[in-house]
């Protein structure tokens, strides 16, 4: 009777144990929700990813503009963005397969081997204004995507763009003024990069203060793509219910919605709550029939961030992230 009980027990323990060990597997708990650096393996590359605690904040901004209107109450899940924006040291891996194979430790796996990749541009695309440490710009939001399932690929985690709630929610960082830091537009100095210091240049990453949780740049250097199909009127069909983790799924090419201001950009556009958004004419003097779905040969000032969501979709939901087939512009 007591080897019974002993077995029975063990096997029991076993079974609990096993529970759990899936459980922390899936649903990562509160102490492994901290700030991390992740490393781009076989590379001498790497980016930090801080967490951004899930909660509701009042999305929009009921002074600014029309397609800020009306504010509303929406909820954000739990989610690691990058604290800077991702470099052209990095993207340059995802371009250029030469490149990425030359400072590769090992040779490259098949899966990251096989992926298509953009066209190699015909203009340079730093825009004379340097890579290193520098914010990768011009690409689509197709190239963006794009990019987060070679960073998948790469290291076996799901990376992907921030959604316009997302994006906002981090940027405020619990605040309700003008930006993260007040309304007093004399301190962007400290924080940011825009038509008053920049003297017309994208600049190094991580050079100015960060918000308060943790993310560099967040306003102005580069813009920065969202996941969301643009809409301006979009906020007037949310002011019934809390939005739970909204987002606009792309159905056209354009416009597509950016965030956060740019070098060039006045104050006033560097607001947390300010929209912008994809144009068309970014590609005009793009001589491709049809015109690159990679690049915009005119936008020097967009860039990308990444986020990780704290619990990851399924298998089937990546793939359907990342292989959504590239609308085409002609």
């Amino acid at each position: 009777m007591t080897s019974f009980n002993l077995k029975s027990w063990t096997f029991y323990s076993f079974i609990c144990a096993l529970v759990l060990l899936v459980i922390s597997w899936k649903f990562p708990s509160q102490e492994e929700f901290v700030p991390y650096t992740q490393k781009i393996p076989d590379s001498p590359q790497s980016f930090g990813m801080t967490p951004i605690p899930g909660g509701k904040f009042m999305m929009g901004n009921s002074g600014g503009e029309e397609d800020e209107k009306p504010v509303h109450q929406v909820e954000i899940s739990p989610y690691w963005m990058g604290t800077h924006e991702i470099t052209w040291d990095i993207f340059e891996m995802f371009l250029d397969k030469n490149y990425e194979e030359a400072i590769s430790e090992k040779p490259l796996p098949d899966i990251v081997d096989g992926l298509t990749r953009p066209s190699i541009p015909y203009l340079d695309m730093t825009f004379g204004m340097g890579k290193e440490n520098k914010p990768a710009i011009g690409m689509t939001q197709y190239g963006a995507i794009q990019f987060c399932k070679w960073l998948y690929m790469k290291t076996g985690v799901f990376y992907r763009l921030p959604t316009e709630a997302e994006w906002e929610y981090a940027a405020k960082a619990g605040s309700n003024s003008k930006y993260f830091f007040g309304n007093d537009e004399n301190l962007l100095i400290e924080y940011a990069w825009f038509e008053k210091n920049s003297e017309g240049e994208t600049h190094p990453i991580g050079l100015k203060k960060p918000n308060p949780w943790g993310l560099y740049d967040i306003l102005g250097n580069v813009m920065e793509w969202t996941s969301d199909q643009y809409e301006s009127n979009t906020y007037h069909s949310r002011t019934d219910a809390i939005q739970k983790d909204p987002k606009i799924t792309i159905q056209k090419l354009y416009p597509g919605t950016i965030r956060g201001g740019n070098y060039k950009s006045p104050a006033l556009d560097l607001r947390s709550s300010k929209r912008f958004y994809s144009k068309a004419d970014w590609k005009r003097i793009d001589p491709q029939i049809p015109k690159s779905q990679w690049w915009f040969p005119e936008v020097p000032f967009l860039g990308l961030r990444v986020v990780r969501p704290l619990h990851p979709p399924t298998e089937s939901e990546i793939k359907a992230y990342y292989d959504r087939a590239p609308i085409a512009d002609y």
